[in-house]
């Protein structure tokens, strides 16, 4: 006898196959969002840059007034959603992190998208959406 799924469910899982990403990717992403997340926790904004995507970088530099902005601020908390494919070599996570201002102690908290792109040929996941804006209110 054959096995019969339910129409919707093989879809859903058709559609997920179709946008997950390889076992080695998982294992890069795993430690490339590890990493990211401990140079934000820890106020290491330069090397927090390093993970951002080259060309997004040349379309928004890091300015000498953005890394004193985030100078200004403490890391509290780090919430990651889990990471979710949204296309080929692609995924999105959703962070809130909270921060204090280090001059006024005021607290408050932002929600970061970030999108990251896997670079096949550098064979390492890219931060395309940039660091997160911690102007937002």
């Amino acid at each position: 006898m054959a096995h019969r799924f339910p129409l919707p469910a093989l879809a859903a899982a058709l559609l997920a196959g179709c946008a997950s990403v390889s076992g080695n990717e998982q294992k890069l992403l795993d430690a490339t969002l590890d990493n990211y997340a401990a140079m934000i926790r820890w106020g290491n904004i330069e090397e927090a840059v390093a993970f951002v995507d080259p060309a997004s970088l040349k379309a928004t530099p890091v300015t000498k007034l953005d890394l004193a902005r985030y100078h200004q601020v403490q890391v509290t908390s780090y919430n990651a959603r889990p990471a979710l494919p949204v296309g080929e070599h692609e995924i999105r996570q959703i962070v809130e992190i909270g921060l204090v201002n280090v001059n006024t102690q005021t607290a408050r908290a932002i929600v970061d998208s970030q999108l990251w792109r896997f670079d096949p040929k550098a064979g390492r996941w890219w931060l395309e959406s940039g660091l997160p804006d911690i102007t937002t209110r």
